[in-house]
């Protein structure tokens, strides 16, 4: 497919056009953003810079209004075409997007490209937070939705100790990919591992890799107490009936004893405002009897 087509516009033809958000809409200086993080994503709007949204990663759910803005693809699987149509005047991301040919085109016809790091751990995210508030001019915001995260974290700290006697539950995350239409287990690497230790729980995943094909010899040998299964792969089986009946769950304690629990993935695998929030409901979830 030829990209010769995309051409820039012209300034006043961008403005008589409009697309989703003209500048007197967005009130942000007439940024046009395409966020490819669902992290980047949710800060935003948190901070208040969602009018100069225009579009998002289809992994972007969060808030429920993020749904709403034009989608862009799969955050690892970016074509450039629908991501120029938008006549954005930044591309935020974390670092982790692509394919590469994508990155060089948006390049080549000259759209900034805004990389921004950290958010792996609490230090790190509150930085962003306070980063993204400023890009925004709303220091306030950051330093308020801080401050809230930093209490939260202490009230679920606080509940987390109350099972500190009882014998560690043992945990298995299992998230169906939207992109390669397989089933994973979550292992010891990445942001659920921090979330599940945080909730005083065991990810029984036996495997050294971040992802693991689902099979019934994993399961089986894990024998997970909980089951936590994320939205995508949930709502595709329809019924906790229907996700017991897949190869090895039926074997699992989780599974007899109907310990398995949809959750939404973007509550587990990265860090943001409502962490705290998120480590109190996993911690209620998973010790509940």
């Amino acid at each position: 497919m030829s990209y010769n087509r995309f051409l820039y516009i012209p300034v006043l033809l961008l403005a008589a056009c409009g697309g989703r958000f003209g500048d007197k809409e967005n009130g942000k200086q007439g940024l046009r953003i395409v966020s490819v993080s669902k992290q980047l994503t949710e800060i935003i709007f948190a901070v208040r810079g969602d009018t100069a949204l225009v579009g998002v990663d289809i992994s972007s759910t969060y808030p429920p209004a993020a749904k709403k803005i034009t989608t862009v693809g799969y955050h690892r699987a970016l074509a450039p075409e629908g991501i120029i149509s938008l006549n954005p005047t930044a591309v935020w991301n974390d670092g982790n997007w692509g394919p590469q040919p994508t990155i060089d085109q948006l390049k080549k016809v000259g759209i900034p490209l805004r990389q921004f790091n950290g958010g792996s751990t609490l230090d790190s995210t509150k930085l962003l937070i306070r980063q993204l508030a400023g890009e925004f001019h709303n220091t306030q915001a950051g330093d308020s939705i801080c401050d809230r995260l930093d209490k939260d974290m202490a009230r679920a700290d606080s509940l987390r100790k109350t099972y500190a006697g009882e014998a560690p539950v043992k945990v298995l995350v299992i998230h169906f990919g939207q992109a390669a239409n397989q089933y994973f287990v979550l292992s010891h690497r990445g942001t659920q591992q921090q979330m599940l230790d945080w909730a005083g729980a065991i990810n029984v995943a036996d495997t050294a890799q971040k992802w693991k094909n689902l099979s019934p010899e994993v399961i089986a040998k894990a024998q997970p107490d909980v089951i936590l299964a994320t939205d995508y792969g949930y709502d595709l089986q329809g019924s906790v009936e229907k996700f017991k009946q897949l190869p090895g769950v039926s074997l699992s304690p989780a599974a007899k004893n109907n310990r398995i629990y949809r959750v939404e993935e973007h509550d587990l695998v990265y860090l943001g405002p409502r962490t705290g929030v998120n480590v109190y409901e996993l911690i209620r979830l998973i010790h509940q009897h």
